[in-house]
């Protein structure tokens, strides 16, 4: 069954960025993610985790000037002792807010560079940053992104992502599956989580076109969740859309869906 995390980066967006943690727990979420904590003290994160009653479930690793439209850095040659420094800290933000899931995004093509030469960089961190996360009980994700949204990212589809797990054969890294990049990118959403979902550690739901709530494109979204169910998938599934009209109502698609009774439980049955 799966457990349902609002994405605080894309939703209640009508607030700062604080005040989303009450607006969550007020909308019945009991889990939350985000793409970066790094802003903040993790104890002030931590207080407002508590006093909602809330658990965060993920976020990313340090991943570049983000305003000035890097997407990851982790594939990038030019920028290995960046990425490596950023580490230690995402570890200490992780064990403060009791975080169990990091992401690494792998970032834009960088200019001269070769995919064999991308390939190599990205692979040799996410090695160095899965070691040192299982040290400390955690687990890395990497993220396939679609080329369309982000021209030139580095890491696009599935089978990638497939075969650099092999090629690193670290046991705590896995792929955070993202429904919408992955329409965009290669389609075959289910037969996808059928044949891989053991490597799959994290799964992200919006819909195409638009990148909106389940329910406004042309994803099957009642038959995926179905199928996670027969697959017994108990991991969690962030809700990284954009919300029409708003946040509060866009979660119809719950009740549509036969999914409010799971939302509001929080997975407890």
């Amino acid at each position: 069954m799966p457990l349902f995390a609002a994405n605080l980066t894309m939703l209640f967006t009508e607030v700062p960025f604080l005040e989303r943690f009450a607006r969550a727990k007020a909308t019945g979420f009991h889990f939350v993610e985000y793409l970066f904590p790094y802003e903040f003290e993790p104890t002030e994160l931590k207080q407002l985790l508590v006093k909602h009653g809330l658990q965060q479930v993920l976020f990313n690793l340090p991943s570049g000037d983000w305003d000035r439209g890097d997407r990851g850095i982790a594939a990038d040659p030019n920028r290995v002792d960046e990425f490596r420094a950023g580490i230690p800290k995402a570890v200490d933000f992780a064990l403060a807010l009791g975080v169990g899931n990091l992401n690494c995004l792998a970032g834009k093509r960088v200019t001269g560079v070769d995919d064999a030469q991308h390939r190599e960089t990205l692979l040799g961190n996410l090695k160095f940053a899965a070691k040192l996360l299982g040290a400390k009980g955690l687990r890395l994700m990497m993220e396939p992104c679609n080329h369309f949204d982000i021209p030139g990212f580095f890491l696009n589809r599935t089978d990638q992502a497939l075969e650099l797990l092999a090629a690193a054969d670290e046991p705590n890294l896995f792929i955070q599956y993202d429904v919408y990049h992955a329409q965009r990118e290669e389609g075959e959403l289910v037969a996808t989580l059928r044949k891989h979902l053991a490597r799959i550690g994290h799964i992200q739901v919006a819909d195409n076109p638009g990148r909106h709530q389940p329910g406004t494109g042309e994803i099957n979204f009642p038959f995926l969740f179905q199928e996670l169910d027969r697959l017994h998938y108990s991991g969690y599934v962030g809700l990284e859309y954009i919300p029409i009209p708003d946040s509060s109502l866009s979660l119809g698609w719950l009740k549509a869906m036969g999914l409010l009774k799971q939302y509001r439980s929080g997975g407890l049955s």
